[in-house]
C-alpha cells in the first residue's frame, strides 16, 4: 500500500480550507484517509498552516511520500 501525505479540500465555494492528511494513494482527494496531521487555510495572512511535527516525522519514517505542496509546508515546520 503506497501512502501519501496530501491535502484534503474542505470549505465552501470560493472559501477553501484544507486538511493535511495521510491517505492511500489510490483513494480520491476528498475520500477516505488514515490520519489527520494538520490544516492549511490559504485565505489567512498569518498562521496559514499548522502541522503536528511528531506525527509528520513518524509517517515520513514509515515511508509516506508528501506531495509537493505538503513537502514545502513540512520543510518550513521541521526547520
Amino acid at each position: 500500500m503506497a501512502v501519501k501525505i496530501r491535502l484534503c479540500r474542505r470549505g465552501s465555494h470560493k472559501r477553501p480550507f484544507y486538511k493535511v492528511v495521510v491517505a492511500d494513494s489510490r483513494s480520491p482527494r476528498d475520500g477516505k484517509f488514515i490520519e489527520i496531521l494538520g490544516h492549511y487555510d490559504p485565505l489567512l495572512e498569518q498562521d496559514r498552516f499548522k502541522i503536528n511535527e511528531v506525527k509528520a516525522r513518524e509517517w515520513l519514517l514509515k515511508g509516506a511520500v508528501p506531495t509537493r505542496t505538503v513537502k514545502s509546508m513540512i520543510d518550513k515546520v521541521l526547520i
